[in-house]
This record gives C-alpha cells, sequence and structure tokens, in this order.
C-alpha cells in the first residue's frame, strides 16, 4: 500500500474530524447562527446562546471525540489480540461488564458522578475481558475467534440482564442509570472529561506502543514467539488498554456499541493490516463517528435519540454484513 494513499487517508480522516467536531458545535435543539457560536468560543459571554454553547455543546462534543478514540481503538486491540475480525467492546461483552459494575456502584455505594463510578466501569471492564478470554479457550490454547464471540454474547446478555433486573427492580438506580445506560453525549460535563480522558489517552498510547507486537501475533503463536514476541506480555498489555479504553468510555458516555467493530475495518481497507497504523487512523475516524451519529440523533426526530440507539441502527447491518462474508476465520 502506497505511502501516499496513507497519507491521503489519514489527511481526509482528520479533515471529517474537524467538519464534524464543527456540525456538532452548531447543530442543536436551540437554533443558535455560526457567528454566536463563534463569538461564544471565542469571546465568551454570559448571553443564552453562549451559555448553552460552552455548557452543553463544547463538552458533548469534547466527549464524542474522547469516547469515540476509546472505543474505536479498543475495537481495533480486541480484534488484533483475539485475531475476530467480529470483535469489539459490546459484542465481546465488554461494556455490558462495566455497566453492570456501574449499576453495582450506584445501588451499593450510591455513586453518581463520573469520578465516583468510574472505578467501577474499569473493574467491570477488565473483569469481562479477562472471562470471554478464558471462557474462549485464550487461557489454555489457542483462542477461537467464534468461540471467544460467543462467549462474549453469553457473558454480555447475561450481565445485561441482571443489570436490567436490578434497574428496573430499584428505582432510585433507574432515575440515576436511564439516560447513562442507553449510551448518551448528553449533559456530559467537563468533568467527566477530564477523569476519563488521561485513562483514554494512557490506553491509546499502549495500544500503539504494542502494535507491532500484535502484527506478529497475527502470524499465530509458534510464529509470533519464534519473532521473539512474549505472547503473555503483549496479550496481558492489550487486555490493561482495552479495560482503560473500553471502561473510561462506558463511565463518560455510557456502554455505546458497534464503534469498535465498524471503524477499525473501515481503517483496515484504506491503511492496511499494520495494527499500529490501524489504531492510529482510528483514533481520527473512530470519533466522526460517534460525532455522526449524535448528530444524527438530534434531528431524526422531534425529541433526541440517545446516541447508543444511532449507532446500533448503522452498527447491525454492518455486523451482518461480515457475518457473511465467507472469508471470516481469523485476521
Amino acid at each position: 500500500m502506497s505511502t501516499s494513499r496513507i497519507t491521503l487517508a489519514y489527511l481526509a480522516a482528520a479533515l471529517a474530524l474537524v467538519a464534524v467536531a464543527a456540525a456538532s458545535l452548531l447543530i442543536g435543539a436551540r437554533p443558535i447562527p455560526a457567528a454566536e457560536v463563534w463569538q461564544a468560543l471565542v469571546h465568551g459571554g454570559d448571553s443564552a446562546n453562549s451559555i448553552v454553547v460552552h455548557s452543553s455543546r463544547v463538552p458533548r462534543t469534547l466527549a464524542g471525540i474522547v469516547v469515540g478514540a476509546a472505543f474505536g481503538v479498543a475495537g481495533a486491540l480486541i480484534q488484533a489480540f483475539t485475531r475476530n475480525p467480529l470483535a469489539d467492546p459490546g459484542i465481546l461483552g465488554v461494556n455490558a461488564g462495566a455497566s453492570f459494575a456501574v449499576v453495582l456502584g450506584v445501588l451499593l455505594f450510591n455513586a453518581v458522578t463520573p469520578l465516583g463510578y468510574i472505578w467501577f466501569a474499569l473493574a467491570g471492564a477488565v473483569l469481562a475481558t479477562v472471562a470471554v478470554y478464558a471462557i474462549g479457550g485464550g487461557v489454555r490454547r489457542k483462542a477461537d475467534p467464534v468461540t471467544i464471540t460467543l462467549a462474549g454474547v453469553a457473558l454480555g446478555a447475561l450481565l445485561t440482564g441482571i443489570s436490567s433486573g436490578i434497574t428496573l427492580t430499584h428505582k432510585e438506580v433507574f432515575d440515576k442509570m436511564r439516560f447513562w445506560g442507553a449510551g448518551s453525549l448528553v449533559n456530559r460535563g467537563f468533568d467527566a472529561i477530564a477523569v476519563g480522558a488521561p485513562l483514554v489517552l494512557l490506553g491509546i498510547v499502549i495500544a500503539v506502543v504494542i502494535g507491532k507486537k500484535l502484527d506478529a501475533l497475527a502470524l499465530g503463536d509458534e510464529m509470533a514467539s519464534s519473532l521473539g514476541t512474549n505472547l503473555s506480555r503483549t496479550r496481558s498489555a492489550a487486555i490493561v488498554a482495552v479495560t482503560l479504553l473500553a471502561g473510561a468510555g462506558t463511565a463518560i458516555a455510557g456502554p455505546i456499541g458497534f464503534i469498535g467493530l465498524m471503524v477499525p475495518h473501515f481503517a483496515r481497507a484504506l491503511v492496511g493490516a499494520n495494527n499500529m497504523r490501524i489504531m492510529t487512523f482510528t483514533v481520527l475516524a473512530a470519533p466522526v463517528l460517534l460525532l455522526f451519529s449524535d448528530i444524527l440523533g438530534r434531528v431524526a426526530s422531534t425529541g433526541e435519540l440517545q446516541v447508543g440507539i444511532v449507532t446500533a441502527f448503522l452498527g447491525a447491518p454492518v455486523l451482518i454484513v461480515l457475518a457473511r462474508r465467507p472469508r471470516l476465520a481469523g485476521l
């Protein structure tokens, strides 16, 4: 794959991110002229429009960038270290594990702020990732992509069912979780971003650092070992990165699915199979998809669809297409 094509793909993704971020600032339930949005961004002010821009649209846009990058890179990582092209944090139950832990945190410890429940989300994410990988056979033998996918779907369904049962039988939990549980960027303040962004950044750094080792892992365990790759260390680092990314993303915006499934496939088609390139491209492209979905949710109905619902509508057909491809044995 030519360097010029890869450079063009990166440039297009960066421009798309700038464009969709600008659209996210301009489009909302309250019509605000572009000139006033710009005025509010540059000079601030205490007018009603300035308050809407600073207190709602700016943090919502920043949250979309952070969360999109988190789920996108987490999906690319999971696909790489499980060699499973159908994997993403939602399908493998990582988001469900984080959500379940947050529900328990709200129920048992009244954790209702990002600082209060992010540690529950991280713990749930790591337990779900390790459980799915172990159930799929990754501990005792070569991890099978189909088995891992089935284990993730089963564990995710179980944890989602338990979370729903707790939420529906405890009114106070339902009141606190009903919007967060659908996956939303609404009312995500700077405090939530400040808590999650450093963890997302750390997860991305780890992902990029182990990118070359994941390339070797794609050749098979024996070949990777012969090339000097420490399999357990690489997989452990990948699990840590997925935990940071999926846990922090879920803590900020709730369980948003399919971002980590769709974008890595798109990245692989544009920049090739090099995992480091895939992940760096995904950092730019995944927020584009998430912010675009959020904008669709704002304009698709008289009310507002949560972004997690929109990504499900967009991602389900993609999953069906991928599942019907004849060559889907692994990466």
